[in-house]
This record gives structure tokens, C-alpha cells and sequence, in this order.
């Protein structure tokens, strides 16, 4: 279990609301509202039709509590807990129309963010018994990076910045804008608060020589090197600074990075390319 502080359900709730009235269109639910009896009451469950690890639950119950407040959402798999194929997630009881107009974005939650906290737990799995730690990048889909991050979090990994203003992070574009390691790191040095962490990136090792003798960073990204140069890398390094390893990281590939030392492997994957797992509403 991966049991981490969920967030409050008032930021969650203009998300799910959005989705709900994105679904729900102008009129509603015509097809519900034509065919099932207002009076008619049923009790549902979300089951898994794939194993996996929950995330997506405290979505559920805000989009069935907008639909109707009086619907009654009982968990039975939190979030960041692992479940297997035919496992019940959650239970509902009420309003027949209600449950049914609320359960198609529910279920577009719970299924994507699982499939997150799913794929994360994976490739944490590899890096066991290592000091590196997985995060995610903001290589997020428009309007869900709050969700789909918790749900690296459900999978047991770690969160890299939320949003531009999170952190520094100097990156190859603004060292060629800049005008080079030593003038980006200078300007750290020069103008940001003692508050902010800073990042660079390299992609050489003559870059990472050039970061440590300047001095300003807190951390180096190092994008796109080969196993045997992170490990110099590393070497290099000797514990001065946070390593982390980017580009290119696979699933197949994360457990030999993870064991050449360093501290994180973030993994643009996570969040872009996971599946959706298949959960469905029955009656």
C-alpha cells in the first residue's frame, strides 16, 4: 500500500465537475432519464477486469456525490492499494439514474489513473533495493497533471515539478539562449531566491565537470546518456550533488541505471504512454 495524504476534495472537485458537465451536455442524460423509472433504485459495483493498483477512487466518489449527494460510495480498494482481475474497488447504492449518469466519467478516472499508478508501480519494482527513486516529468495531459501525478504517487513514486514556477530548472535551450553553462549558473547565483532549488542539464560529461567547478546547482539532470556514462557519471560527482537520469528509460532498462548510483530516473512514460486499466460499473 502506498498511502499518501490525498488531496483535498475541493481542488478535485472542479475537474470532476467539468468532466461531468462535458458528458452530461445541455439536456443531461437522455437515455437514462427516457428509459429508467425516477423511483428506481439499484446498488452497483466498480470491479476490475485487469489486476492492478488503485488510483482514481476518491475521483469516483466526488463525481458520483456531485451527481447526487445522497448516493451511497463506499470504498473498498483505496487508492495506492494493489487489487486483482475480478476485484470489487467500490460499491454504490441509490438512485438508478443518478449511479448511471455519473458512472462513465467516474470510471474514465479510475480506469486512466490507474493504469498511472499501475505503470509506475512497475518500474519502481525494478529499482528495488537501490537508492533511486522514480518521478514523473510535466509530460502530462492538458488539465490532468494534478490527478495523473497523485497517481505516480498511488504507484509509489515521486513527483517532479508540478508547473514552471515549482523550481529552476535550466535545460539545453536556455543554456544555448544564455549563452553557456558558466553565464546560466552565474545568473543563479546572482538573482534566485535562496528558497528555489536549481537544476541543470547536461548531456556530456565535460558538462557535468563544468557544473560541478562553477558551482549553483543543487541538482544535474543527466539527459540521454548511455549505462556507462551515467556511471562515470556518478563517479564523477562523489556525492556532491543530486543525479538525476532522464531520456530513454524503459521499463527493460530503469534496474541497470537504478545500480550505477543515481538518485532519481524520471520517466516521461509514466504519464504519457500508460494505459488506461479496463474497470467497469455493474449492476
Amino acid at each position: 500500500m502506498n498511502a499518501r495524504p490525498a488531496f483535498p476534495d475541493m481542488i478535485l472537485e472542479p475537474l470532476v465537475r467539468n468532466a461531468l458537465i462535458e458528458d452530461l451536455g445541455t439536456y443531461g442524460d437522455l437515455t437514462t432519464r427516457t428509459v429508467i423509472p425516477a423511483a428506481t433504485r439499484y446498488a452497483a459495483r466498480i470491479v476490475a477486469r485487469e489486476a492492478g493498483v488503485a488510483s482514481g477512487m476518491q475521483i469516483a466518489a466526488i463525481a458520483f456525490r456531485l451527481i447526487n449527494p445522497e448516493l451511497k460510495f463506499r470504498i473498498l480498494i483505496p487508492d495506492g492499494n494493489r487489487f486483482e482481475r475480478g476485484g470489487t474497488l467500490a460499491e454504490v447504492e441509490g438512485e438508478a439514474t443518478s449511479i448511471l449518469s455519473a458512472e462513465r466519467v467516474a470510471l474514465n478516472f479510475a480506469g486512466r489513473l490507474s493504469g498511472i499508478a499501475t505503470q509506475t508501480a512497475a518500474f519502481v519494482a525494478e529499482v528495488r533495493g537501490t537508492r533511486a527513486r522514480i518521478t514523473c516529468t510535466r509530460k502530462t495531459t492538458p488539465g490532468l497533471r494534478l490527478v495523473e501525478k497523485q497517481a505516480v504517487l498511488h504507484g509509489g513514486g515521486f513527483n517532479h515539478r508540478f508547473s514552471l514556477s515549482d523550481a529552476i530548472l535550466i535545460k539545453d535551450n536556455h543554456i544555448a539562449a544564455a549563452g553557456g553553462i558558466r553565464p546560466v549558473l552565474q545568473a543563479v547565483k546572482a538573482s534566485a531566491s535562496h528558497m528555489v532549488r536549481v537544476e541543470i542539464e547536461v548531456d556530456r560529461l565535460d558538462q557535468l565537470a563544468e557544473v560541478l567547478d562553477e558551482g549553483g546547482a543543487d541538482i544535474v539532470l543527466l539527459d540521454n546518456m548511455d549505462t556507462s556514462t551515467l556511471a562515470e557519471a556518478v563517479a564523477m560527482n562523489a556525492g556532491r550533488l543530486v543525479l538525476e537520469a532522464s531520456g530513454n528509460m524503459r521499463l527493460s532498462r530503469v534496474a541497470e541505471v537504478a545500480a550505477t548510483g543515481v538518485d532519481y530516473i524520471s520517466v516521461g512514460a509514466l504519464t504519457h504512454s500508460s494505459g488506461t486499466l479496463d474497470l467497469g460499473l455493474d449492476f
